[in-house]
């Protein structure tokens, strides 16, 4: 593991919830007296206004609509648990252990801030659940994205308290169970507890952090690819120059040129070349895979923004002895920023898939053999390479197009009319991980490809693996360890799985942080 992750109140990058959800880094809270003091002030201001017989919304009223309702003084401690038990209706998978560890991380990020109300024990109690590995069960379906993931973080809720299931060790788990046997008294939420868990983004940040990882090194991988496919279709390195990228000065756009020209070592123009331009989805793949580049540092500054905020509701104002009533559990960032990641990033898919289909036909492919087949002699006959690879490239390409319909505009008025505008924040990230997982198997498949058809130019003496640059090598070799040349036809399933786990991953580095 590397150094433990701090949360004091400051704030947190999405590296860190990553670092995290991914088990390289250890979640630890703050143990000053001066942070513990800090988060004690509001549930300290909390008791006062109660005592005052101060009205609050969610402490001493129901919720949502129902905020009308007075709930009588001896009942406001049992209002936290109705809360999340109410809410105990989610649908669909559940989100795996790493997913949920990225949405607690969230949590912990948002309530450390001091300005939701929380004791410092319902801080320790989910820094525990890190520190052991204890995660929510958490369904996937049920939450409209304001107010906040109220359904899916009532799972989380629960689970402070001993209820609900777990997954802890590989297996799941009742939580009561869990708990006990680490010697770990379940929580009793104070009156504004339950609200300050339940009422926020974390499930769609915490997802969005993870959405944007994978982005970020997806970007990488088709890169490589297109260099690849750029030698094996013998296509114009040319059009990479870095003086035809200084006059279009998209910065990401620009380095994504500068990645291909490292990978395929060309400087200068030639004179006269033999083809001069090649079709678009080489000759345009930087401005294809340069839009997900430049998009990232925006989506990067939405979600971390989301991410350090306060989005519960109300928020409660310590020193100035306020209490808040707003809508920061409206997750509209998030909703922007995946839907538009989502567009980007199925763009990818759809420019990957182009170039296989160039590969794969003799009538585009400069001389390759039809379908990338490595048989020879009358076994060619029978041999079809990676045909049905392709079908299944062009069938995951359309479905990841298919799902960049913006999930934030279908809005729904619900709750009696009282969240009758939501985000839908939720549905877009979960939309944007389906589309990545879609294009990470388009991409699997076409690097198998490119790599197919790249040791066939070898085979043919169009190329020698000594003239390939050290980076295109490597990633050849990489691929050769999970799946062979094909020179008979064999099943490729769990080969492409292989290669997606791969690249889901982010198993590879391939290039520096900035080339351009």
């Amino acid at each position: 593991m590397t150094d433990p992750i701090i949360f004091d109140g400051s704030p947190r990058r999405i590296e860190h919830i990553v670092a995290i959800a991914e088990q390289h880094s250890e979640a630890r809270l703050d143990h000053s007296d001066a942070f513990r003091a800090a988060i004690e002030k509001g549930p300290a201001f909390l008791a006062r206004l109660l005592d005052k017989d101060g009205a609050i919304y969610g402490v001493t009223t129901g919720y949502g609509d129902s905020c009308t309702t007075v709930i009588p003084p001896s009942l406001v401690e049992e209002l936290p648990r109705h809360l999340y038990t109410f809410h105990g209706c989610g649908s669909g998978r559940l989100l795996s252990p790493m997913q949920a560890r990225a949405v607690v991380a969230v949590r912990l990020t948002s309530l450390a801030l001091g300005q939701s109300g929380v004791t410092w024990d319902l801080l320790k109690q989910l820094e525990r659940l890190l520190q052991h590995d204890i995660m929510p069960q958490i369904p996937e379906e049920g939450s409209v994205g304001a107010s906040g993931d109220l359904t899916p973080l009532s799972y989380l809720a629960a689970v402070l308290c001993g209820e609900r299931e777990v997954w802890y060790r590989g297996e799941a788990r009742p939580a009561a169970d869990v708990l006990a046997s680490l010697g770990i008294e379940r929580l009793q939420l104070k009156p504004k507890e339950g609200l300050a868990i339940m009422n926020g983004t974390a499930v769609m940040t915490g997802l969005a952090c993870l959405a944007f990882k994978r982005a970020e090194s997806l970007a990488r991988v088709a890169t490589r690819i297109t260099a690849i496919n750029t030698l094996a279709l013998k296509g114009n390195a040319h059009h990479f120059d870095a003086r035809l990228f200084a006059v279009k000065p998209h910065p990401g756009q620009q380095q994504i040129a500068a990645w291909l020209r490292s990978d395929l070592d060309t400087d200068e123009p030639p004179a006269n070349p033999d083809r001069l331009q090649d079709r678009y989805s080489l000759r345009c793949a930087p401005h294809v895979i340069g839009v997900l580049e430049d998009a990232l540092p925006w989506a990067r500054q939405f979600i971390e923004n989301e991410l350090n905020s306060a989005n519960d509701n109300p928020i409660i104002d310590a020193e100035g002895e306020h209490v808040l009533h707003g809508g920061h559990f409206y997750g509209g960032h998030i909703a922007f920023a995946m839907d538009a990641m989502k567009t980007a990033i199925a763009n990818v898919a759809d420019l990957l898939d182009r170039q296989m289909a160039q590969l794969m036909d003799t009538r585009y492919n400069n001389g390759l053999p039809a379908n990338l087949s490595g048989a020879s002699g009358e076994r060619a006959a029978i041999n079809h390479g990676m045909k049905a690879v392709q079908i299944g490239v062009s069938a995951w390409t359309a479905e990841a197009l298919k799902l960049t319909m913006p999930a934030s505009v279908f809005s729904r008025s619900t709750e009696c009319h009282n969240q009758d505008k939501v985000s839908m924040g939720t549905i877009a990230t979960r939309d944007c991980l389906r589309v990545l997982e879609l294009t990470e198997q388009v991409a699997a498949a076409v690097l198998a490809a490119a790599c197919q058809g790249l040791e066939l130019r070898f085979h043919q003496g169009d190329l020698h693996e000594s003239t390939v640059t050290q980076p295109v090598g490597q990633t050849l070799d990489k691929v050769r360890q999970l799946s062979a040349f094909i020179t008979e036809d064999r099943r490729l399933d769990g080969e492409l799985a292989a290669l997606t786990g791969t690249l889901a991953r982010r198993e590879w580095s391939l290039y520096p942080e900035s080339d351009a």
